[in-house]
């Protein structure tokens, strides 16, 4: 995405662009509270703001840390949302490193624990994040694997997990599985979950993070590895930024589901496809609370346009250009906006945003190829 402005909720602007060059240049024109902001924006929680000040005040590049477990088709949460979080913590001077957790991804039997199928996948997602213009050529970002990380200290790797498994109850294993997979209740672990969980702790040391960046989801994993700090009297914790998670299309979802194709939309979903879900998608008239398509406006739509275009009947207002989410609100619970208005408008904006996605995907041959072998794959997650 070329030169296109990016705010969020604390009113941070930026502007995002594919050169090294406009990078460097936002980067001289912030101090160090701008700095925090726009990386603190990211965050719909933060596990001490305190830490986060000193460490972006005293540490030129922090390192944050994503890892992603392919398991099919991406989809808007992990293309549109991460691109933008990316872009935010670079432009603020972060170095970014992005884990493809191909072996978490296969021990949780993701495309069937097929490596071959898991590597495809992961080449699938950089091939989304370039064309959504994830900032990849300056070298702030680096994308890893964690196969190749793993393999080349591995017994370094299997002794810190072990470590971290063996200092925490398996009641507190328990209770951080309870709140990462939504459960009432967690009966048992098997070995292999309780292995995932030293592992995904044990990735934030082994690629030497100081920022965690993942959704509230999996902050609970992130928590461990602070309170695994304390464990072993080390006095610089990595701190927990988790961001928002979107929910599905229908109604009453938390997330979207890749095994449920119509609560996601898919990077790749033509735009009928989009049309269509965001169409049949809940959106109850006058009501703002767990209305799937106001969140994907206030955390997708207004962060990259700036603003939100809804096209009326004249009598109804004609053309209306909302600059602010608390105004959009406002029309919509009072009934001026209807549920079909802000469907459409919706409709037209996702549209416009994956375009250039699906233009890599037809235009690209290697794109094309990896997207063909990734829907031929059953969904796993």
């Amino acid at each position: 995405m070329a030169n296109l402005a990016i705010v969020d909720n604390n009113n941070v602007n930026v502007k995002t662009s594919s050169t090294s060059n406009s990078s460097t240049t936002i980067l001289s024109r912030m101090n160090i509270h701008n700095k925090y902001r726009m990386v603190r924006s990211v965050g719909e929680d933060c596990s001490e703001e305190k830490e986060l000040k000193t460490l972006i005040a005293n540490k030129p590049e922090p390192i944050c840390f994503k890892r992603f477990q392919p398991s099919g088709l991406m989809h808007i949460a992990e293309g549109i949302m991460e691109v933008m979080n990316v872009n935010k913590l670079t432009n603020a001077g972060c170095r970014v490193k992005i884990l493809i957790g191909d072996q978490l991804a296969r021990m949780n039997k993701k495309l069937g624990g097929d490596m071959e199928k898991i590597e495809t996948v992961g080449l699938y997602m950089i091939e989304v994040w370039k064309a959504m213009g994830m900032n990849l050529k300056d070298g702030k970002v680096e994308i890893l694997w964690s196969s190749k990380e793993i393999g080349s200290r591995v017994n370094e790797y299997l002794d810190l997990v072990s470590d971290i498994t063996d200092k925490n109850s398996l009641a507190r294993l328990k209770r951080c599985w309870k709140l990462m997979d939504r459960t009432d209740e967690v009966v048992y672990l098997n070995a292999s979950q309780i292995s995932t969980l030293g592992m995904q702790c044990a990735d934030i040391f082994f690629l030497q993070a100081d920022i965690c960046q993942f959704g509230m989801d999996k902050r609970e994993v992130n928590i461990l590895a602070r309170e695994y700090c304390d464990e072993i009297q080390r006095k610089n914790k990595p701190i927990v930024l988790s961001h928002h998670i979107l929910p599905g299309l229908k109604e009453g979802q938390g997330k979207m589901s890749k095994k449920i194709p119509d609560s996601a939309i898919f990077m790749n979903d033509n735009e009928a496809e989009v049309n269509r879900k965001i169409e049949e998608a809940f959106c109850p008239e006058k009501v703002v609370e767990g209305n799937p398509c106001l969140e994907y406006i206030k955390y997708l739509i207004f962060p990259w346009f700036n603003g939100l275009v809804v096209e009326q009947i004249e009598q109804d207002g004609g053309v209306r250009t909302f600059k602010s989410f608390e105004d959009l609100i406002v029309h919509y619970q009072c009934g001026i906006l209807q549920p079909d208005d802000l469907k459409v408008a919706l409709s037209k904006a996702i549209n416009k945003i994956l375009q250039p996605v699906r233009n890599h995907f037809e235009d690209n041959d290697t794109a094309k190829q990896l997207l063909q072998s990734v829907l031929s794959y059953e969904v796993s997650g």
